[in-house]
């Protein structure tokens, strides 16, 4: 049984992905519930927030069994990023600790061109922004303060399995990638008893 905290925010964002509306409805309605599972201090595993020696890293706390949604942690250790990478569906991203320094990219389309930077952005415990829609998926992560950032990423698919492109920000070259679970089973489905919030 998932922990109380984590299986509500689960039960909200259920019935707001089956409406089957527009992603801008659906980021919105899911951004206002992150932000307000986020401000009530929400206790997540340490073994689903802790940062990696080597790379950043993504643990699932919840995929839907359907595949409609996941909800991760990801994980970045000072001086850590990601490739320039986009994502392939809607995403909705909160900060539980630390900083995100995030770099958005106008979506290229055509490979060849140098990515074009349109917003940079430090995100901070607690703020929520709409990271991803099918028109606007383009972006380099970092963490961008002086201890571990763990963020909430709320995703349109199993992020760990899905295909996603990611780009050579001088030359817009394309690689296609899956990212991967750091972890498994998800959070949601370890017992109680064995989940010990620090």
């Amino acid at each position: 049984m998932a922990d109380p905290t984590l299986q509500r925010l689960i039960e909200e964002v259920e019935p707001i992905v089956a409406t089957g509306d527009t992603e801008q409805k659906v980021t919105a309605a899911i951004a206002e519930r992150l932000t307000a599972w986020l401000a009530e201090g929400p206790a997540v595993d340490y073994d689903y927030r802790r940062p990696d020696g080597d790379k950043y890293v993504l643990y699932p706390l919840h995929v839907d069994p359907e595949g409609r949604f996941s909800i991760a942690a990801a994980v970045w250790n000072v001086g850590q990023s990601t490739p320039v990478h986009g994502h392939e569906t809607w995403g909705v991203v909160g900060i539980l600790s630390g900083v995100e320094h995030e770099v958005a990219y106008a979506k290229p389309r055509a490979e060849g061109v140098k990515l074009d930077p349109v917003a940079e952005t430090k995100w901070s415990a607690g703020e929520v922004t709409v990271c991803c829609t099918t028109d606007d998926d383009v972006h380099w992560v970092s963490c961008g303060g002086p201890e571990p950032c763990v963020g909430i990423h709320i995703y349109g698919a199993d992020i760990g399995t899905w295909s996603r492109r990611a780009y050579d920000r001088e030359d817009g070259t394309v690689t296609w990638f899956t990212s991967g679970w750091s972890r498994w089973p998800p959070l949601s489905e370890v017992p109680l008893a064995a989940s010990q919030p620090t």
